[in-house]
């Protein structure tokens, strides 16, 4: 089926993430996201057959993965958020985030970018999840003339959700970023009161989502989830190795 291009789009490149103290340790994995327009989600699942929006699949999308987490829509869910901070004049909106491949899924970060009527970027959601079940939102807006200019946006933010065992909670986060074109660029930067200890990146290339390319990300990454969930777990074992702190969790509820 055929019919306007598509505004959502691949993704392919990598995730690295680098701790400097108080031990050092690095890692690195290929992986590959979607970039999808909220209000175009019933154009996307009729016109792709490796993809299945709300339905099984080899790869798919589920709303019930993001947002809220009971399967609600998650255009107004997004919307919420940013009128609740202050930034009502969202009118589009497109998630980063992992696809359900072999019907599982692990999105440590999904990125809610939020455009104004003028199409410029006003606005994003990072919506930051643990591997213990819970889920929490940062809302931060943008300056749309910054963000036009191809500049890297910058967002800082108090730590407030658990996340890693060998992570203490008193720190800081700065996002940054530039909005998804051709490429993808996000850096997350990690601070204490001693300075930088932790940074986590995606970058990527933009590809056209159709089926051929979803076949050829797919053949590329065959155990992406197994690898994000297994990663985590296998490089916190290496972390306790090399007698990293350990934190313990504290609560997290679902609050998206």
């Amino acid at each position: 089926m055929t019919g306007p291009a598509l505004r959502s789009r691949l993704y392919e490149g990598t995730v690295v993430h680098q701790r400097l103290r108080p031990v050092k340790h690095r890692f690195r994995y290929r992986v590959f996201s979607l970039l999808l327009d909220l209000g175009e989600l019933d154009a996307v699942g009729s016109r792709l057959r490796l993809l299945g929006i709300e339905r099984p699949g080899i790869l798919g999308f589920r709303a019930s993965d993001h947002g809220a987490r009971d399967g609600s829509p998650l255009e107004p869910w997004a919307l919420g958020h940013f009128a609740t901070a202050g930034l009502d004049g969202v009118r589009r909106i497109e998630l980063l985030c992992f696809p359900r491949l072999w019907g599982f899924v692990f999105n440590p970060l999904s990125v809610y970018f939020g455009y104004d009527a003028e199409d410029r970027l006003m606005a994003v959601l990072y919506e930051v999840k643990n591997t213990f079940g819970g889920q929490h939102t940062y809302v931060l807006p943008t300056d749309p003339a910054l963000a036009a200019s191809g500049a890297w946006l910058r967002h800082a933010a108090a730590k407030t959700f658990y996340v890693s065992p060998f992570i203490d909670m008193a720190a800081a986060y700065e996002f940054t970023l530039k909005p998804p074109g051709e490429r993808l660029d996000l850096v997350i930067r990690e601070t204490d009161r001693d300075g930088l200890f932790f940074t986590a990146s995606q970058t990527g290339r933009a590809l056209p989502l159709d089926d051929r390319n979803l076949a050829l990300c797919l053949l590329r990454n065959l155990a992406m989830t197994l690898k994000v969930i297994g990663g985590i777990h296998v490089e916190a074992l290496r972390l306790w190795l090399k007698g990293a702190p350990f934190h313990p969790r504290t609560a997290d509820p679902i609050d998206g």
